[in-house]
């Protein structure tokens, strides 16, 4: 039997014949013959029936092969789920804080629609509305998140002004307010309005603090007209 068709057996047992291999090789490293008829058939030239270079190859080749055979170890499965979970701990906080902001940012619009409209209503009719629907923007009173409301004050006088208001219905969802104030240019006395949207610090459910008459943002809001 030629040392080069090993090879081709040796694979075809690694495949059908596991018991079988382990036998051939320890046939083969310990006594240097093979079993069955092979094993009395004496090497032609009389030297060691495997060389060491092709050992270290069938040694590589079993190792392959266990290899393959291999799965993951409990300890290994542990890690993943570890990582898995620092992962998720990591970007759960920052998913429902990204997904909080773009509730607001609907708040947010809306009011700053509805300073908007009492302005252009205010040029118009020389007051401020007393609804949403009366301003005429197309915003709606309610949603899921948000109530929006109106209001005016000091009707007829020269600090009139309107409050517009976004009522967070959610406790983890900002609430937002704005003013839209009466007043007068120094220059010419003409009456003009100032407007100015405030969004809360904190997230709670309800109305953010009523700004001022200058107009500007008090309390526990900060100022997001721009």
């Amino acid at each position: 039997m030629s040392c080069w068709s090993c090879p081709v057996i040796l694979d075809e047992a690694c495949k059908n014949f596991p018991d079988f291999l382990n036998q051939v090789i320890r046939n083969w490293l310990q006594l240097g013959t093979l079993p069955g008829e092979v094993q009395n058939t004496p090497h032609p030239k009389g030297e060691p029936l495997m060389k060491s270079e092709f050992q270290v190859k069938l040694l590589q080749h079993m190792a392959r092969k266990k290899k393959d055979n291999e799965g993951f170890t409990l300890i290994e499965l542990l890690v993943v789920i570890i990582i898995i979970g620092i992962l998720a701990a990591i970007a759960l906080p920052s998913f429902l804080n990204q997904a909080n902001k773009a509730k607001q940012s609907e708040a947010k619009t809306y009011v700053g629609s509805m300073n908007r409209g009492q302005q252009a209503y205010f040029l118009e009719n020389s007051t401020f509305a007393t609804s949403v629907e009366g301003m005429g923007i197309g915003v709606k009173t309610e949603t899921s998140n948000y109530k929006y409301t109106t209001s005016r004050a000091n009707v007829g006088a020269t600090d009139e002004y309107a409050l517009n208001k976004g009522s967070s219905q959610k406790a983890a969802l900002k609430p937002y307010i704005g003013r839209v104030q009466l007043g007068r240019i120094t220059d010419t006395s003409e009456a003009t309005t100032l407007a100015v949207l405030c969004e809360s610090k904190t997230a709670a459910k309800g109305d953010a603090d009523t700004p001022d008459a200058t107009p500007a943002c008090t309390g526990d809001t900060t100022d997001v007209s721009k």
